[in-house]
């Protein structure tokens, strides 16, 4: 898969540490699952030929979901997999070096701590920036929180788009929404919870419902899902099910206080205001 036309809201990077007892390729589906747009592979300590063993993997996941892959770092690894393209930190090789050992087809993103170096990946040619990090994170101990203001400088002067990241949770992902961010990324708060998709899910709601508040489409209306406010242009309680990902899934469906039948979902329309309780049953019983 290899495409320069892209666009993203929620990125995921791998974080081994986040997971002990479970597999990188199940935690990191159940991120797909949940709607994760941009995979990252990042295994710093790890030796060389077990990076490429994952990259190999998740590529092939990847590749099944249709959405790309970026590898941390090892420009080899990301030719040897074919992988979507690379992310670079500041120490790492100089972007024009990695421009033209990779070829203009390749994505190549630069991590970026204040707007002087976002202004120069941006003129390097970066396809996109990450602005972080935001809050203070242990994937990146020892390094100063950036803060939102860092986030508000870049939505007021890139051009590119930049992803926020750092310590970002559900619990403060509005702060940096609010901040000016269309894209965020988290580490510990997906592949360390114990449910990843779930938390994909609550993050691309909180995604979504920042860009209608910021572009309402006319067709949508505002509703309030499990006591979060968000937007939807769905029809019917059966279009929003499906809209949350969740038509395979078990789960109850109360609409203003009423427990709703499945055969009732797609004659149930839903109105303005509308506040529904989705409760989805995970596992046997």
């Amino acid at each position: 898969m290899k495409s320069k036309t892209f666009d993203f809201s929620l990125y995921v990077i791998t974080g081994e540490n986040y997971h002990p007892g479970r597999k990188l390729e199940q935690v990191m589906e159940q991120a797909l699952r949940g709607g994760a747009d941009i995979v990252q592979l990042r295994a710093k300590d790890a030796p060389k030929r077990e990076v490429l063993a994952q990259a190999r993997m998740l590529r092939d996941l990847t590749a099944r979901y249709q959405v790309p892959l970026i590898i941390n770092d090892h420009l080899d690894i990301a030719q040897a997999v074919s992988a979507d393209g690379v992310h670079l930190g500041q120490e790492d090789l100089p972007l024009a070096e990695a421009r033209a050992i990779l070829g203009p087809d390749r994505i190549i993103g630069i991590s970026t701590h204040n707007i002087a170096q976002a202004l120069e990946a941006q003129a390097g040619g970066a396809d996109y920036i990450g602005v972080g990090p935001v809050f203070p994170t242990g994937t990146k101990p020892g390094r100063q929180a950036v803060t939102t203001s860092y986030v508000r400088e870049a939505a007021e002067r890139v051009t590119i788009p930049f992803v926020a990241i750092g310590g970002i949770t559900l619990d403060n992902v509005d702060a940096v929404l609010e901040a000016g961010a269309k894209r965020v990324c988290a580490v510990s708060a997906i592949v360390g919870s114990a449910e990843p998709a779930e938390t994909c899910r609550a993050f691309k709601h909180r995604l979504r419902a920042f860009a209608a508040m910021a572009m309402p489409d006319p067709a949508s209306k505002r509703i309030r899902v499990n006591g979060r406010e968000d937007w939807t242009n769905a029809g019917n309680v059966q279009e929003l099910v499906r809209q949350y990902g969740l038509q395979g899934a078990r789960i109850v469906v109360e609409l203003d206080g009423v427990i709703l039948s499945r055969e009732a979902w797609a004659d149930t329309q839903l109105a303005e205001g509308a506040q529904l309780e989705l409760v989805h049953f995970v596992g046997g019983g």
